[in-house]
């Protein structure tokens, strides 16, 4: 048996040195557009608490929850404006845009960090959701499209863990820098992925794959490959696949980003000083993004046995009962709420590893002279309604002057996306449309 699984690796086609530096290019903008993203989670309350009554804004908890849920939504707003560099990528390249990304979420990143109300601070995040959105779709389109069949599946599975090991740095940032040296510092942090754009400028070129169609797409208008979109033949997937990003967001943006509040307020109980929650949100941030990476490294297997539909279902089900009994039940518990908050948040990781199903399977549904706009368009356009929901649940927990109620209730979106499986385009077993 080992023979034939030493064979069986050995079989495996060599990568190049471009897809090398290329996979490491994507999954190191993921990990720092991840950092980028949970920054704010992590210094939210802090943050809004300086600001709010300089904008004239008492910094009650309900205040916090409503401003901090429409901060969310803006955000949000942003990353679905995010659908602009998928065609951009398709007539200029994948890597070309892969840089601009990272560049433009880094500088409104660390923008943030010199805010003096509210507003500003908001304007900056908007402007930060805009690159972070399009990095994921272009770092995922190259790494599907250079790297070897009988590899690119397992590299979609690693390239989102970088995203998670970016939740992890941040904790970190927040451990070493946030708890001493306050909400600023973190956000001035945000702007060193900047210095990644020269080693993909000096270090990788573009997939051949969208070099053979270069010629092809120079001809086209911007938007041409939007309404390829649209078409009789890709319609119907691409509107499901946005249906499934949506469900995910409502749930994992709803879940995760109100971790550290909701610790926040269980320690508060307690009287817990403030280092310490500072310490204790860290912690369960690193928790919750090693969850995250093992569901990522597990998913490319799950998938390749039992499909693409059935794994995403078994990621929705996941988020759904950890979301439920996190948020709606141990957060209220009168005796030991943080251990059994901590145990659903490690199955909210697991559960959050759905959106790598999206890196391995949007890329298999479209050819290259769209496949760019596709996935930018299926992962961001969504967030136009998920700001929404993510505005409600601040306005929830502005309503009920609890955090947990309104987290819990978006769980029952998975519900909805696990409807919507059957509809889905399988595409288990079939190679990466040229």
């Amino acid at each position: 048996m080992s023979g034939h699984t030493s064979a069986a690796i050995q079989s495996k086609t060599p990568l190049t040195k471009n897809q090398w530096r290329g996979f490491f290019a994507a999954w190191g903008g993921w990990a720092l557009d991840g950092m980028d993203s949970y920054i704010f989670a992590l210094v939210l309350v802090p943050a809004l608490k300086d600001l709010l009554p300089r904008s004239g804004i008492h910094n009650d908890i309900g205040n916090v929850g409503y401003y901090g849920g429409l901060l969310f939504a803006l955000f949000l707003l942003g990353w679905g404006c995010a659908f602009v560099w998928g065609p951009i990528a398709d007539k200029y390249g994948r890597v070309r845009t892969l840089m601009l990304t990272i560049l433009w979420y880094s500088v409104f990143t660390f923008l943030c960090c010199v805010s003096t109300s509210v507003w500003q601070l908001a304007a900056f995040r908007f402007l930060a959701g805009m690159g972070i959105g399009g990095e994921w779709a272009m770092g995922g389109t190259f790494v599907a499209e250079e790297w070897p069949e009988d590899r690119r599946k397992m590299a979609a599975g690693w390239m989102h863990t970088g995203y998670y090991v970016g939740f992890f740095l941040a904790a970190l940032a927040n451990f070493g820098v946030g708890s001493r040296y306050g909400w600023r510092a973190m956000f001035a942090l945000g702007g060193l992925p900047a210095l990644l754009v020269s080693f993909i400028r000096y270090g990788v070129h573009e997939s051949r794959r969208w070099e053979h169609t270069a010629s092809k797409v120079e001809s086209w208008s911007i938007t041409r490959p939007l309404t390829v979109l649209f078409s009789a033949e890709y319609c119907k997937r691409t509107i499901v696949n946005s249906i499934y990003v949506l469900v995910s967001i409502i749930g994992l943006w709803a879940g995760s980003v109100y971790v550290p509040a909701a610790i926040t307020e269980i320690l508060g109980r307690n009287n817990t000083p403030g280092a310490a929650v500072a310490h204790t949100i860290s912690l369960a941030t690193m928790l919750l993004s090693v969850a995250t990476i093992l569901g990522c490294v597990v998913l490319p297997p799950l998938a390749e046995r039992f499909g693409r539909r059935a794994t995403l279902g078994l990621y929705f089900a996941c988020m759904m009962a950890s979301i439920a009994l996190g948020f709606g039940y141990a957060f209220y518990l009168p005796t030991d709420p943080l251990k059994w908050f901590l145990v659903c948040l490690f199955f909210l990781g697991l559960g959050g590893a759905n959106f790598a199903v999206y890196t391995l399977w949007l890329p298999e549904q479209y050819p290259t002279e769209c496949r760019g706009s596709a996935f930018a368009f299926a992962t961001s356009v969504g967030r136009f309604v998920g700001a929404g929901f993510t505005f409600l649940v601040g306005a929830g927990v502005a309503h009920y002057h609890t955090i947990g109620t309104p987290v819990a209730i978006t769980g029952a979106a998975f519900v909805v996306g696990m409807l919507f499986l059957p509809f889905g385009y399988e595409t288990k077993g079939k190679p990466l449309p040229a």
